[in-house]
This record gives C-alpha cells, sequence and structure tokens, in this order.
C-alpha cells in the first residue's frame, strides 16, 4: 500500500511538472506571442542571427516546439527560406537544453516566492500582460516545487530490488532507454520535462549515468516527431522543417549510442555526475549537433526540397492543408493556420460565383451542376475549421486570440452559407430558366452579369478585408448592400409591369429574374457579414439602419 502511494505521489509530481511547464509556456505566449512571432520574422534573414534568436525565444516559452512551430509557418508560408528557419530550430534546441541547465541548480528556494509573486500579478486585472506573466512565473515556482518534490521522493527507491532489477535491464539494452526516453517525450509534448524526471533519477542514484544520458538522447528525439508527425496530413511543405530536425537528432541519437561509455568518462572527468551530469550532456547534445548542422543547412534544405515537393494542385480541394493538430499547443501559430484556410473558403466561393456567371450566360446545364457540386468544398473545409477552433481551451487564449478565432469562425460560416445559397437558390432558379426556355432580354442579362461580377469582387474584398481589417475597406463593403437592394427593387418593379400587361412570358421571366437578383443579394449579405461588419464592431461603428441586418 505505502509503495503505491509513493508511486502515485511520484506521478502526482510528474503532473505538477508538466502542467507547471505548460502555464509558463502559456503565459509567456499570451503576454508576448504576437511580439515574439514578429521578432521571430525580423531575425530569420540570417542564419547566425536566427540561430540566437531561436535560442532566446525558446528560453521564454520553455519549449522547442512552440518556437519551431512559428518558424515552420513561416517557411510554409513562403515568407522566409528554409535555411534560416533551420537555424531557428537549432537554436531552439539549444534554448531548451538552457532550461534544464539553469534548473538544475538547486534553486528549491525560489518556488514559493515565485509562486507567490506570480500570483501577484496574476490579480492585476487592470494590466493583461502583468496578468499572463504571473501565470508565467506561478508555472515557473511549480516547475522548481515538483523538481524538488521529486527529488525527495525517490530518495527511498535507491535500495529497492525491484527498480534495480528494471533499471539494470535499461542498463544492458542501450536501445530500450532510447525509445523509452522518445516514447516518454513523444506522449508528454515535453522534452523539458522527461530531461528534468532523468535529472531526478540521476540525482537520487536510482539509475546509472550511461543510462540516463540514453533516456535524455531519446527524449531529444521524442520532441522532433510530434512536428512531423501533426504536419503529415497537411501542406507538404511544412514537412520539411520538422523532417530536417528528425534527422538531425537522429544523427545526434546515433552518435551518442555508440559514445555513450567515453562520453560518461568524460563527464566523470570533468567531476559532473548525477544531475549536473545530465544536464551537461543535454546541453552539449544539443550545442554541438548545432553547430555541425549550421554550416551545412544550405545543402540540407535542397535535399529537404528534393525528398518533401511542394504540391503541385490539391487532388482533394475539400481537404484542409493548414490546420497543422501539432500547432495547438502555440494557440498564434494554429489561428495563424485557421485563418489560411479560411481564405481558401474565399477562393472556392469565388470559383462558384465565377462558374454561375458562365453558366448563366452560356446557358450550359451541365456547368450548373458541375459549379453546385464545388459546394461541398465549402462545407468540408467549413466543417474542418470549426472542429479545429473547437478543441481550444479557452483559458490558453488571450482576448485577442479569442477575438480572432471568433472572427474565423464568423468569416468561415458566412462563407458556407454563400455557398449554399449559390447551391440551393440561385443555380436551380438558373436551371429552372433552361428547362422553361425563358430568355431574359438583353438588358435583364447583362444586370445579371454585373451584379455576378459584383460579386466577385465583393468576395476578393472581403478576403483582403479578412487579413487587413482596415475600418475603410470595411464601410466601402458594407455600402455594397445598397446596390444590390436598388436592383431588386428595380426588379420586382419591373416584374410587377409585366404583370399587369398580362404578358405571360414576360411575367414569368421577369420573376425568375427576380428571384435570381434576390439570391445575389442574399449571397452578398453573407459576404459583407463575413468580413466587414466584425471590423465595424470592433473600431465601434454603428451601421445605418438600411445596412444593418445580415440577412438583407
Amino acid at each position: 500500500m505505502v509503495a503505491i502511494l509513493d508511486m502515485l505521489n511520484i506521478a502526482g509530481a510528474v503532473a505538477l511538472l508538466l502542467w507547471g511547464t505548460h502555464m509558463v509556456q502559456t503565459g509567456v505566449q499570451r503576454a508576448f506571442g504576437p511580439r515574439l512571432r514578429t521578432f521571430l520574422a525580423r531575425t530569420l534573414k540570417n542564419r547566425l542571427a536566427a540561430l540566437l534568436a531561436g535560442i532566446g525565444v525558446t528560453t521564454l516559452l520553455q519549449s522547442s516546439t512552440a518556437t519551431g512551430l512559428m518558424a515552420t509557418a513561416f517557411a510554409a508560408d513562403g515568407l522566409v527560406p528554409l535555411v534560416p528557419a533551420m537555424a531557428i530550430m537549432l537554436g531552439a534546441n539549444i534554448g531548451t537544453a538552457l532550461i534544464v541547465t539553469v534548473l538544475s541548480f538547486n534553486i528549491a528556494i525560489l518556488a514559493l516566492p515565485l509562486v507567490l509573486l506570480g500570483v501577484l500579478l496574476f490579480r492585476r486585472d487592470t494590466s493583461a500582460m502583468l496578468h499572463d506573466l504571473g501565470r508565467s512565473f506561478i508555472g515557473l515556482g511549480l516547475m522548481i516545487l515538483a523538481l524538488h518534490q521529486m527529488l525527495t521522493l525517490l530518495q527511498p527507491f535507491e535500495q529497492s530490488r525491484e527498480l534495480v532489477t528494471m533499471l539494470g535491464l535499461i542498463a544492458t539494452a542501450p536501445l530500450l532507454a532510447i525509445a523509452l526516453g522518445a516514447a516518454a517525450a513523444w506522449a508528454t509534448h515535453s522534452s523539458v520535462a522527461v530531461v528534468l524526471f532523468v535529472m531526478s533519477l540521476a540525482a537520487s542514484r536510482v539509475i546509472p549515468i550511461e543510462p540516463a544520458l540514453l533516456l535524455v538522447a531519446g527524449a531529444n528525439l521524442g520532441s522532433a516527431l510530434n512536428p512531423l508527425l501533426g504536419a503529415t496530413a497537411g501542406d507538404p511543405v511544412a514537412r520539411r522543417l520538422p523532417l530536417v530536425n528528425l534527422g538531425n537528432r537522429v544523427v545526434g541519437v546515433i552518435l551518442a549510442w555508440l559514445l555513450v561509455a567515453p562520453i560518461a568518462e568524460g563527464l566523470a572527468g570533468l567531476h559532473l555526475a548525477g544531475a549536473p551530469a545530465v544536464a551537461a550532456f543535454h546541453l552539449a547534445f544539443n550545442l554541438v549537433l548545432a553547430l555541425v548542422a549550421l554550416p551545412f543547412l544550405a545543402p540540407l534544405a535542397r535535399l529537404a526540397e528534393r525528398l518533401v515537393p511542394a504540391r503541385p494542385d490539391a487532388e482533394h480541394p475539400g481537404q484542409p492543408i493548414y490546420l497543422d493538430r501539432s500547432a495547438r499547443e502555440t494557440p498564434i501559430v494554429a489561428i495563424g493556420g485557421a485563418a489560411r484556410e479560411a481564405l481558401r473558403l474565399a477562393d472556392a466561393l469565388e470559383v462558384m460565383l465565377i462558374g454561375a456567371r458562365e453558366a448563366l450566360t452560356r446557358g450550359d446545364r451541365k456547368l450548373i451542376a458541375e459549379t453546385r457540386a464545388k459546394d461541398d468544398v465549402l462545407d468540408s473545409l467549413n466543417n474542418a475549421i470549426k472542429e479545429y477552433l473547437s478543441a481550444f481551451d479557452p483559458e490558453d487564449l488571450s482576448d485577442s486570440d479569442q477575438h480572432r478565432l471568433q472572427q474565423i469562425l464568423v468569416f468561415a460560416m458566412n462563407m458556407e452559407q454563400a455557398g449554399d445559397v449559390i447551391d440551393r437558390n440561385l443555380l436551380p432558379h438558373a436551371s429552372k430558366r433552361l428547362k422553361r426556355g425563358l430568355l431574359p432580354d438583353a438588358g435583364n442579362e447583362a444586370e445579371l452579369v454585373e451584379m455576378l461580377d459584383r460579386l466577385i469582387a465583393n468576395t476578393r474584398t472581403a478576403a483582403s478585408l479578412f487579413v487587413t481589417e482596415d475600418a475603410r475597406i470595411a464601410r466601402s463593403l458594407a455600402e455594397e448592400k445598397l446596390a444590390f437592394r436598388r436592383a431588386e427593387q428595380m426588379a420586382t418593379t419591373s416584374h410587377f409591369a409585366h404583370m399587369r400587361d398580362g404578358i405571360s412570358a414576360a411575367s414569368q421571366s421577369s420573376a425568375l429574374h427576380l428571384d435570381l437578383i434576390r439570391d445575389m443579394k442574399q449571397v452578398n449579405s453573407h459576404i459583407v457579414a463575413a468580413a466587414a461588419y466584425p471590423v465595424l464592431d470592433r473600431v465601434g461603428e454603428l451601421l445605418p439602419t438600411r445596412l444593418a441586418s445580415p440577412a438583407e
């Protein structure tokens, strides 16, 4: 019973360590996320500057994965070449090792003061940044407290026969130690937590130095698996950086496996043992790999581009490209990917509108059917975006992140609903006109083409507005509702005139023309609601009553 309770206490200390790491990361991201992203973007010009930036940002975030995801997003977007993005990743690995090195010292005395400082800052609701920094300080204090608790809990296990036997298996099977370390880092999404736990084992002399070093090497390998696995279903370009990073770690693990005995002897010669020896090895492992790889980044980038070519054409346009599941740990990156995916909805809607225009002008029933089928792309992408964003914990998001997430959902929903109007109303009305052989007069035909051209232009404006959030463009797009309302009024007047004249064919033709104009007006309302209204609400502008309803 006592042994079970001890194991539960150790598991609880590990959980506290993971939670503290999570709090530090989310706190820093919420406080400095956009600034860190901008800082990385500015430094991704030179490989040495990128290396140093990776070290600095990772030291703040306590996560090489978060830094790597930002660099991956820049490279996948084509904003920067792959080489400096790779340098960022090398720096991120060194930054992680520096964190572990600092925490390897006996700084348990700082744990509770850090928690106290964090709570005081966290309660400062007047400053969002101080509130988020307080969260980070609480997390850091919990990490140190968890490490100290683990050292205390592990001491009785030094003489445990069962544990000595189990660890003896690891000592005689180096590949098992590497695999265990990799599996632990992959499962916890934190090499920092795994290495710190191994340090606790080594400090308590529960595990010999050689298997401890191999566990650390495995943890470095495991931390490189999650970004690659998360990018397998997305844009192939996004897999290049994680692939190079994984290859770099594989080389390091092989060298560590082959040289673990002389490495252990060297650490002993430097009078390093236990936790300091593990921390020194972890830092040297990443530092040596970075220095060796830095001169060869250009040929490695060319190799990655050859192994993972860009997608020539999307085979399934309804499949998401930018919703990287591994990026959920870094909300600013994940939300950016969701925004890129939402823009694909605007592209798909534009394709539908162009198809509708061509189908109307050419009277092509086959083209009408093909255009209606493209609504499935909008439905699929909208569902994927909603599912992706619904997985976020609101506690991990800053106010600006939550605002942007809501904007993306509103944009995606309205673009999808605009496609539904085209699929269920506009194109069926066009098909009905063809079946009945009702040809509109030249004026009506020209008006329909003009309105569809206007919808295409408004869709492009909405996509631009979704990115820029410019209030002037938002006002201009909102005013477009007046043009469609005037067109509806004119079509209504014309239809009633034909009805009074008693001309059956002209009356039926004008009725269908009125239906088409109303459908286009509804499509435009969704386009305006997708992009213009969120911006005008944000800047606090009240719309005129005649423009206020998204349904009109």
